[in-house]
């Protein structure tokens, strides 16, 4: 039996054009400016800096009206090809980096410290040692082992098996392990540990024998667990020692690197900057507002250009390979104009939502108290501003700004409400704030616990559950009250 049903579906399509509007918006300031260096690189159409002279602006659009006077169809917005002068990947490159970059970072990268490697600078230290053939290869498997943070996360057994399949050698457990005592004797001090255990404990082992570094090797070799968990208490009485001896070994034990690795010069990774893309500083009072200069670029469409549709027009014959140069140079001038218009919707659109941002929030921006931040939502800006939701996301999600209180990501002025004791709203950004202050000011040798936490909080007029109290001090970083103690 057939059934025959009528279904309505509403569905909303975005243009091209639309979609790579929103791309350029959610650009912070350096992926930006990379984004129009590639627009003006693929549309001669499209040029940078100040025009010398607007009038030939009219001639565009009188050649536009007599072209298509002449037969020539009008190129619609859906006839461009965008794709081949917009990038529509779905994920742009810039989002596979840090937000932003420094202002002088410009596809460039820090090489490594003297041009070496930290593999070869452990292989060079064993050319000091005098091996045997096969002991050098060894040496040398178990330094190109050896991960970045400087630990050899595989067994000896699987690097036996190894040398066996891929390097043609044969040998045994033992003689890995005391290749690997070599290993251990590289710099940085730590290197080629197999856990954090053995790590710290060739640390140890290279400093100066003094009673505090003897009790630290001893705590890590039969009490390393009890250690980690601070069972200070457990410590004391196993190793029967005082509570200044056990704490002036566990100084020793701080001292250490757990990731030797990582203090290798010719292996930091690149740090990167922060651009803010808006400024707020405060004058005679009032808060004030600047978009970053360098999302506001000069641009202008090629009089060069503007020039060959003229030189179209008065053409007494028209062939057919001028009609589709013609076509050519249409399709890049609409494609430069529409490019410009797009960058400065970009802006408006930018500085008319941080500017609602910093009206809303201007308690905070006045005073840098996060304690005054207020409950904010991104419908509460998509509603003052009388944009979609998804622009402000896109704002905010991706942009910094630089307010007298340090360079600030938008989005963390966002933050879910809550009630307190009085009924009033607040922000659950305030009350990490005070959680966090709560527990720097504790008692490091008793830590207060998550209930305890949530005791302190209710009294101050917050009244929160014991798992939330555990959910806002995991996004805090912070540990648990046994973690946190001190002796």
């Amino acid at each position: 039996m057939l059934k025959q049903q009528l279904q309505f579906k509403l569905s909303q399509k975005l243009s091209p054009q639309q979609i790579q509007l929103m791309k350029l918006i959610q650009l912070p300031t350096l992926a930006f400016e990379q984004r129009l260096k590639q627009e003006i690189e693929e549309n001669p159409a499209l040029e940078s800096g100040k025009e010398e002279e607007n009038t030939y602006e009219d001639d565009i659009n009188d050649s536009y009206d007599d072209l298509y006077e002449d037969g020539n169809e009008k190129i619609e917005a859906e006839d461009i090809n965008v794709d081949e002068y917009l990038s529509d990947d779905e994920i742009p490159e810039y989002r596979l980096h840090a937000n932003n970059y420094s202002s002088d970072d410009e596809e460039k990268t820090v090489p490594y410290a003297a041009g070496t490697s930290f593999h070869q600078h452990l292989i060079n230290q064993l050319n000091t040692y005098s091996l045997n053939e096969d002991q050098q290869d060894i040496a040398e498997f178990l330094v190109g082992s050896v991960d970045e943070s400087g630990y050899l996360r595989r067994s000896v057994e699987d690097i036996m098996d190894d040398l066996a399949f891929t390097q043609n050698i044969y040998t045994d457990e033992t003689t890995i392990e005391k290749i690997l005592q070599i290993v251990h004797h590289l710099d940085p001090a730590g290197v080629g540990a197999r856990d954090l255990k053995e790590c710290l404990l060739i640390q140890l082992r290279r400093k100066e024998p003094t009673p505090a570094v003897d009790l630290a090797i001893d705590i890590l070799e039969k009490s390393f667990e009890q250690f980690t968990k601070k069972h200070y208490k457990k410590l004391l009485q196993k190793h029967h020692i005082e509570e200044e001896d056990l704490k002036n070994a566990i100084h020793e034990i701080e001292r250490l690197n757990p990731k030797p690795g990582s203090s290798y010069s010719g292996n930091n990774r690149i740090v990167e900057h922060v651009v803010p893309d808006f400024t707020i500083r405060i004058t005679d009072g009032e808060l004030e507002l600047s978009l970053n200069g360098r999302n506001a670029p000069q641009l202008h469409v090629s009089k060069e250009y503007s020039n060959m549709l003229q030189g179209y027009k008065d053409a007494r014959e028209k062939s057919k390979s001028q009609k589709d140069a013609v076509q050519f140079i249409k399709q890049k001038l609409d494609a430069a104009k529409w490019f410009i218009d797009a960058i400065k919707q970009r802006q408006e659109t930018l500085f008319v939502t941080m500017n609602a941002i910093m009206h809303y929030q201007s308690e905070y921006f006045l005073t840098g108290d996060e304690r005054k931040l207020k409950p904010m939502i991104l419908k509460d800006i998509a509603d003052s501003i009388g944009m979609d939701v998804s622009t402000v996301s896109r704002v905010a999600n991706s942009k910094y700004v630089d307010t007298p209180y340090g360079t600030k990501l938008i989005k963390d002025f966002f933050s879910e409400a809550m009630k307190n004791e009085q009924g009033e709203d607040v922000s659950t950004r305030e009350i990490k704030k005070i959680l966090e202050n709560i527990i720097d000011e504790e008692d490091k040798k008793s830590p207060l616990t998550d209930d305890k936490l949530a005791v302190l909080l209710k009294e101050k007029g917050y009244p929160i559950a014991r798992r939330t109290i555990a959910k806002y001090r995991e996004q805090l970083d912070i540990p648990v009250a046994r973690l946190r103690k001190q002796i």
